[in-house]
């Protein structure tokens, strides 16, 4: 498995830690975020992971800045990506069981540093369900 991850600022740490996990579970990473907490465009890191998952280099991406909306709204422009933003592994679980989601937002003010973990355990682990929710993801404009 491929996982492409980018991040702001308010993501470094938890960037450092999610990095750590995935390579425990031995995931290949592409490392586009910031490793600083000095200042930065949340976008300039986004854009390259919604162009991997876009392209289909990667398998998953995951994004995070301090809300995660505006790292979920610049994702989302790109086609073929579903990015979700979530704050609780139950919302992960379901953005990939019924969305079919491709990358995961990770508000990095608004959770916990072990809850971030859980939430990328669970949207790594978490199959989509297809069936009635594939019709509903074909409904997605691809441009």
């Amino acid at each position: 498995m491929k996982i492409a991850i980018g991040n702001d600022h308010a993501g470094t740490d938890y960037k450092l830690a999610i990095v750590g996990l995935l390579k425990s579970m031995s995931i290949e990473i592409t490392n586009y975020g910031t490793d600083t907490i000095d200042s930065v465009d949340y976008a300039d890191f986004v854009h390259p992971v919604a162009t991997d998952v876009h392209n289909d280099d990667v398998d998953f991406g995951i994004i995070i800045c301090g809300s995660g909306n505006g790292a979920s709204m610049t994702a989302n422009k790109h086609q073929k990506v579903r990015c979700a933003l979530c704050w609780t592994k139950e919302i992960v679980q379901l953005s990939r069981e019924h969305n079919d989601a491709n990358i995961l937002s990770i508000p990095a003010r608004f959770v916990s540093l072990p809850q971030a973990l859980e939430m990328v355990k669970t949207f790594l682990d978490t199959p989509f369900e297809g069936g009635r929710h594939e019709r509903r993801i074909e409904k997605i404009p691809c441009s």
